[in-house]
């Protein structure tokens, strides 16, 4: 499995925590590479558009609380992003919306949990079904302008 990675600087931390932790999985780290300030946009968007053009199999995005990552991402058309904040919400964001980008706030989680969340998102799988229709239902929405 390959996942594209990427955070502003308050997220570099944990960036680099989930890439250690993880090593079975094969990342694609899109920056920043240093805890520099930088802008969530610039890395976020390289994410999103990452598993929108299907680079890679999904996406972790990463900012202070993963609210403007959780915009940036979802501008990108195909883009479904799940801002997490427990176990739950990242087992459910896959099973029932088949999220493709998992969002985490570093500010506002401590890294074991975003450790237990990431293991939850990754090890979930989208449950189809009555589900599908409410994904289509989604993704006609970007048809409107």
């Amino acid at each position: 499995m390959k996942i594209v990675i990427g955070s502003d600087h308050a997220g570099f931390d944990l960036k680099q925590k989930i890439i250690s932790h993880f090593k079975n999985i094969d990342f694609k780290d899109v920056g920043p590479y240093d805890s520099s300030s930088c802008d969530y946009p610039d890395y976020i968007s390289k994410v999103a558009l990452k598993v929108q053009k299907k680079e890679v199999n999904l996406g972790i995005a990463i900012c202070g609380s993963g609210i403007g990552a959780s915009i940036v991402a979802n501008k990108i058309k195909g883009i479904r992003a799940a801002l997490c904040f427990n176990e739950y919400m990242g087992e459910m964001s896959k099973k029932h919306n088949n999220a493709n980008v998992l969002v985490l706030g570093s500010r506002i989680i401590k890294p074991d949990l975003a450790l237990k969340i990431t293991q939850k998102w990754l090890s979930a799988s989208f449950e189809g079904g009555r589900h599908q229709a409410r994904i289509e239902k989604i993704m006609s929405l970007e048809k409107i302008s």
